[in-house]
């Protein structure tokens, strides 16, 4: 390593953001088991609905552990992230927002990539679901490879870790049968074949085995004893052994999951080993809640989804979102948006004068791969939206009126995200914010402090930009009023204003809205004019 790598590496070494303590884990992990071949990250997917908030989650948090761990090494050890689909699972329950669902119902318990696409686009089903993971991961930007189940399977890639499962069968039931319930181990068999009658995956008892044929005996739908190959995609493996089987095949070193699957991660890494492999690091990740505190359930529709995210917000503040406290459960629902975009903006702020050390506990650090883009626009989200409010703007041309004003140099095309945020700001302000608004007429001692601000603002240059004075004026008018604290002044200046109790630092607002424009409010508000208007 030349001197700068071996700085780098060091800082590396001692950063405390949670995706380099797992890094350090796989490090640690290659010490005491060293490999051949890249180091493998992996993500799970279902293709029986489209992917979701968690899938993003998932695959974003793993891709901050896979860049810090190419920090820690110098990127000298080659890796992968594989997002497998488990496609070849079967086809359990027929979603209900589907079109042909008498088509889709005669097609259970085939195996995913073979239940036929209901909007008629695709292969099967299963392929349609892959399209739009592989589609909605490159929208991101992700580095990652696609993987199959069912190619994996069909294609003889498991073939020798079906063989091993075979011969340690007695090994894989010890471990699983005392998790389930009566009735269930009295069937339970970890191999569920594929029958060459129906091709749907059977969930029936092995009834013999033979070791050197590579084979299993079940009874078919029919009741007719089968022998088949557990071999070249002929059966396919229950979820819990087929973790461990994929863990084990692939090599995987790495792999995440959420706080409802400790137990199957367990039950799986004591298989895995059983299996001769070497369970992957990970950890297990809190799930989301909603706006009530409640688990959010895809089948409730109680969350966020992600167009809706990004209707509302740029993309790197979902991930910021992703990478804040992956270990404590957080309220996912439309409120956390704007909060989750000024965080973002104030980490870019930041950066540029940050140190190398203070860098890598930056979040854009792990955002960006280490390359976070420009920002210095000095413009928050929340700023945006009572800008939306004050000056009634519906499109874009209107904000950056005011934007172009306060920063001439700014446009559209030298500040891409700023413009990402305009439009946002706008659709959320529609959709959320306005028709909560909530004005109220200011008290006798609110409105002498009101009066008092328009007319300094009106003595104010009408061009000033300086938000730092502009605020002067603010603070000293909530003083020399007698508010205390000093924060009830701005919030009488919020409900009153724009109708709610938080806002941006008001003397922020006024430089981009401008002070005459601003006093004018003021006196719109004084009027009653903005609550007629709501």
């Amino acid at each position: 390593m030349t001197n700068s790598a071996l700085a780098a590496a060091a800082l590396a070494d001692q950063a405390r953001a949670w995706p380099f303590e797992q890094a350090r884990m796989v490090v640690e992990r290659l010490k005491k088991t060293p490999k051949e071949g890249p180091v493998v990250f992996e993500t799970g997917y279902g293709p029986s609905g489209l992917p979701h908030i968690g899938t993003f989650g998932e695959v974003a948090r793993t891709s901050m552990v896979r860049h810090a761990f190419r920090e820690l090494t110098d990127d000298k050890i080659p890796t992968r992230l594989v997002a497998f689909s488990d496609d070849m699972d079967g086809f359990r329950k027929v979603p209900s927002n589907l079109p042909n669902q008498e088509m889709l119902q005669k097609a259970l318990h085939l195996p995913l990539t073979k239940v036929p696409d209901p909007f008629g686009k695709f292969e099967s089903f299963a392929h349609h679901n892959n399209a739009m993971l592989r589609s909605f991961l490159d929208g991101f930007g992700f580095d990652y490879e696609f993987l199959s189940s069912t190619e994996q399977y069909q294609s003889g890639a498991f073939d020798r870790t079906l063989l091993t499962m075979l011969e340690r069968y007695d090994k894989i039931m010890a471990i699983m049968l005392p998790t389930l319930g009566p009735d269930r181990r009295a069937t339970y068999s970890p191999f569920l074949p594929i029958s060459p009658k129906t091709g749907r995956v059977l969930q029936v008892p092995t009834l013999a085995r033979d070791l050197g044929a590579g084979t299993i005996v079940f009874e078919d739908e029919d009741g007719e004893r089968i022998e088949t190959l557990v071999t070249g995609g002929r059966v396919k493996i229950q979820w819990k052994p087929d973790w461990a089987l994929r863990w084990t095949a692939l090599g995987v070193d790495y792999e995440m999951a959420g706080k409802d699957l400790i137990d199957s991660v367990k039950v799986s890494s004591q298989i895995c080993r059983a299996l001769g492999g070497t369970p992957p690091e990970g950890f297990n990740y809190e799930l989301f809640l909603d706006d009530n505190g409640e688990k959010i359930s895809k089948s409730r529709g109680n969350g966020l989804t992600i167009d809706e995210w990004l209707a509302y917000a740029n993309p790197e503040s979902l991930s910021l979102y992703m990478f804040q406290k992956p270990k404590t459960a957080k309220r996912l629902y439309f409120d956390v948006i704007p909060k989750a975009v000024d965080e973002y903006l104030s980490f870019l702020d930041a950066w540029p004068g940050q140190t190398e050390e203070q860098r890598l506990e930056n979040p854009v650090w792990h955002i960006h791969d280490g390359r976070p883009p420009q920002w210095g626009a000095g413009v928050t989200y929340a700023l945006l939206l009572n800008l939306v409010s004050a000056a009634n703007a519906e499109t874009k041309a209107q904000l950056w009126s005011f934007i172009a004003r306060y920063a001439p140099g700014m446009t559209p095309e030298s500040h891409p995200l700023l413009d990402t945020l305009v439009g946002c700001a706008l659709r959320y302000y529609e959709d959320r914010v306005k028709p909560s608004k909530v004005f109220r007429a200011a008290t006798e001692k609110e409105r002498a402090a009101f009066e008092d601000l328009a007319r300094r603002f009106d003595a104010l240059p009408a061009d000033i930009t300086d938000g730092e004075t502009i605020q002067a004026e603010v603070y000293a008018v909530g003083k020399e009023h007698g508010f205390e604290p000093l924060r009830d002044w701005f919030k009488a200046l919020y409900e009153v204003l724009f109708g709610q109790e938080q806002g941006p630092r008001f003397g922020s607002f006024a430089a981009i809205f401008g002070v005459r424009e601003t006093s004018a409010l003021i006196r719109k508000g004084l009027a009653g004019d903005l609550a007629k208007a709501a």
